[in-house]
């Protein structure tokens, strides 16, 4: 919480004579939102497309899509090892700009895949590239928002994953028609070039940034002063608050992949739908994620309105997004379409309110100068888990064309993780860094 010097500070400063405080930081937040909206529809073509490329590309079944998903988060996980690090290293302004570039091109790449090895490969090269959105996100809302802001902005552009995997219904169909399933890869992958113009027109430090008011700026640094020097990778990862975040990913994080990569087919093939027939369905599952994302940090900040404190507030919300959440197990036994949809719907906007908590779990317990650091180890584990599940996704369904086990799992993850946070994490008291 903000000492309260910094906060009479930040008080005197907007209410200083001729003080205007500016919203610079919720154009950076916009930015934010717009480049996750981008890696989602990058990401979610190949998932759109499942059931249509399986009667183009020659040996396609469900276990080789599998393999084909557990490739790219492999490169998510190899990423996330090295791009935390190098995000807090470069800053985010650079770091941003580095990984959107690679992660256009080899988003376009699947339009010149003729093989499963080939769609392979364009997906590791994918991962590698997006690897670095989320901790430059986390990273940058640390540098942009105090504290009190912090999971509110989270869930703003943690909420681009949802509007992402809306789209990807909305204009992939249309753009197949246009031209072509390969064309389509190429177009969606080039519109993260065209974010890369505004970012690096946009992007500066608050302290650096010509449109940040004083009044603004104070607010921003209204939290205890931290010390911005650079935090080794090595002194973060003993912290056993580092491994209250990653458990809570390597659990949860495979779940959110499993909606992405697998439920568009498994609405396509268990209620027999079409590219344009699933339109509907697919986009109503994630609009109604989108309450989650934004919710998840309005929660959190009644609580703490109400007078919970962090620790209290942040494990409550998260608990009523595991409420949300739990009555998925039941989606493979009911067989009316509609009543799926709105069970899909409830658990992803479980699982993004969920998220929008847990990514702020690293500047809670951390400074500044570790958040991208720690979100990427955590972003590791969640990849790591990820490529698990993909495979045996694959697996299952290919053995025993059945989603059973795999809603249980998305069911019982949750719950598990919140008990291991708040055992290894119980007043999420700031880390000890050697």
């Amino acid at each position: 919480m903000p000492s309260a010097r910094n906060e009479a500070g930040a008080q005197a400063a907007v209410s200083a004579p001729g003080s205007r405080i500016s919203h610079q930081r919720w154009i950076i937040c916009a930015l934010l939102f717009v480049a996750t909206v981008i890696a989602y529809v990058d990401r979610g073509v190949i998932a759109y497309l499942k059931t249509f490329l399986e009667g183009v590309i020659p040996g396609l079944n469900d276990f080789k899509y599998g393999i084909i998903t557990a490739t790219f988060q492999t490169a998510y996980a190899i990423g996330m090892l090295v791009a935390g690090g190098l995000t807090d290293k470069l800053g985010t302004r650079k770091a941003f700009a580095i990984a959107i570039t690679l992660w256009s091109f080899a988003a376009m790449l699947p339009g010149a895949a003729f093989s499963v090895a080939s769609f392979a490969v364009a997906m590791f090269l994918l991962g590698i590239g997006e690897s670095a959105n989320f901790p430059a996100c986390i990273k940058t809302v640390a540098e942009w928002f105090p504290k009190s802001e912090r999971t509110t902005a989270t869930g703003i552009f943690n909420s681009g994953a949802n509007v992402g995997n809306m789209l990807v219904p909305v204009i992939v169909p249309f753009l197949v028609v246009i031209v072509g399933w390969r064309g389509t890869f190429v177009l969606t992958g080039a519109t993260g070039l065209l974010w890369l113009a505004f970012w690096l027109l946009n992007y500066r430090r608050p302290e650096q940034h010509p449109r940040v008011s004083q009044a603004e700026l104070a607010l921003i640094l209204s939290d205890p002063g931290e010390t911005l020097d650079n935090v080794p990778w090595s002194h973060v990862f003993p912290c056993k608050e580092t491994w209250a975040f990653a458990i809570a990913k390597f659990l949860t994080d495979p779940i959110w992949w499993f909606y992405l990569f697998w439920i568009p087919g498994y609405l396509q093939t268990t209620f027999r739908l079409s590219l344009a027939q699933s339109r509907t369905p697919v986009v109503l599952a994630y609009a109604i994620s989108i309450l989650g994302s934004v919710g998840g940090g309005l929660i959190f900040s009644a609580l703490i309105h109400r007078g919970l404190s962090p620790n209290s507030a942040r494990k409550t919300a998260m608990l009523i997004c595991v409420l949300c959440i739990a009555p998925i197990f039941a989606a493979p036994f009911i067989h009316q379409l509609w009543i799926v949809v709105a069970l899909l719907g409830m658990a992803t906007a479980g699982h993004q309110g969920w998220s929008a908590n847990v990514f702020t779990l690293p500047s809670d317990m951390f400074p500044k100068a570790a958040v991208a650091s720690v979100t990427g180890i955590g972003g590791m584990a969640g990849a790591i888990g990820g490529i698990l599940l993909q495979l045996g996704a694959g697996a299952i369904v290919y053995l025993t064309h059945s989603y059973v086990t795999l809603f249980v799992i998305a069911c019982l993850a949750y719950p598990l993780a919140l008990f291991i946070v708040h055992a290894i994490a119980p007043k999420l008291a700031p880390a000890r860094m050697r």
